[in-house]
């Protein structure tokens, strides 16, 4: 009885051994956890971080580096530039407008990166009854576009080709929703738009893109952007969120079937309609460099020209290289 009692009692304290390593190990594990340094990153659907976040390796990769990705979703550049303004978002990727508006209006952001560009699937879109052939066919016209976003960049890129100038037209200035109600029912005669938009009523409203971006020069580059002060405490980070970026969007480009599948859940359209979109789009994470800050300036210029921002604006003034 002695020797099976010792046994029990042997047998007891190993359990508790192993009961007080576990804890200790799940209680280092939680701190590991906990250590983690949380970065917000901005987005919109459709666009490189919703593939990223979609396909999940990026927020792996950097939870190796000892960062916690959180993405957070906005509906529109403007709001996202007012988010990282107030600090909510640490980083935004945002389409090429937005950060020249934020920067005259006196927002501290630098450019972290370059993305790519939905040059051909960009533009001025009308109906293929609508006798409207080419540019200069827009003069009288009602043009609907969204101010402050690319659509508005658009616009003026192709006139200026045309050589039709800024009163040759109707400018007709309407929310994505409201625009699309008012190119249906043939209240305005062109739209300026981007994909998946694009894409969606060239299949489903007998419409064609008169004029892309490739064809004027406004390609709708996407730009990841940073507070400025965040910027410049964290280089370390930035280059991490343009490694692994990078690698995704590498990924993109030659995994169109799957990135199909994933932005067909993610932006509720239809297969066909994506399919157009992705097929005609090049993805891309980069370091900035001077032809990318030379696509902005001219933004900048046209749009202070225009008198659309108050403010002359030196990109070159709010980029970190990263070398």
């Amino acid at each position: 009885m002695k020797e099976k009692g010792k046994k029990w009692w042997i047998l007891s304290l190993l359990i508790i051994v192993i009961a007080a390593i576990f804890y200790g190990w799940s209680q280092t594990n939680e701190d590991d956890n906990s250590s983690l340094k949380s970065v917000t990153i901005g987005y919109q659907a459709g666009d490189e971080f919703d593939i990223a976040k979609s396909r999940g390796e990026f927020a792996k990769k950097m939870e190796k580096k000892g960062y916690k990705v959180k993405f957070k979703e906005f509906q529109n550049g403007a709001a996202m530039m007012q988010a990282l303004a107030t600090g909510n978002v640490d980083y935004a990727r945002v389409g090429d407008t937005p950060p020249v508006s934020a920067l005259a209006s006196g927002t501290k952001l630098t450019y972290i990166a370059a993305g790519g560009t939905k040059e051909k699937g960009s533009g001025i879109m009308v109906r293929k009854n609508s006798g409207i052939n080419s540019v200069a066919d827009l003069k009288g016209k009602r043009v609907a576009y969204t101010k402050g976003t690319s659509s508005q960049y658009m616009v003026l890129k192709a006139l200026k080709k045309a050589g039709l100038g800024t009163d040759d037209i109707t400018w007709v200035n309407l929310d994505q929703d409201a625009a699309s109600v008012a190119y249906s029912k043939e209240k305005v005669d062109a739209w300026a738009n981007w994909d998946p938009t694009v894409a969606q009523v060239e299949l489903t409203e007998n419409s064609k893109l008169l004029v892309n971006g490739k064809q004027t020069g406004a390609v709708n580059r996407s730009f990841i952007v940073s507070p400025s002060k965040f910027a410049k405490n964290h280089r370390a980070l930035s280059k991490l969120l343009i490694k692994y970026g990078e690698q995704d969007m590498k990924w993109a480009n030659t995994h169109h079937a799957k990135v199909i599948k994933l932005l067909v859940k993610d932006l509720k359209l239809s297969k066909k309609v994506v399919t157009l979109a992705v097929n005609r789009r090049v993805f891309g994470i980069y370091k900035m460099n001077k032809a990318y800050v030379k696509e902005e300036q001219t933004l900048a210029n046209t749009f202070y020209q225009s008198s659309i921002i108050k403010k002359q604006v030196t990109i070159n003034k709010h980029v970190d290289y990263l070398k």
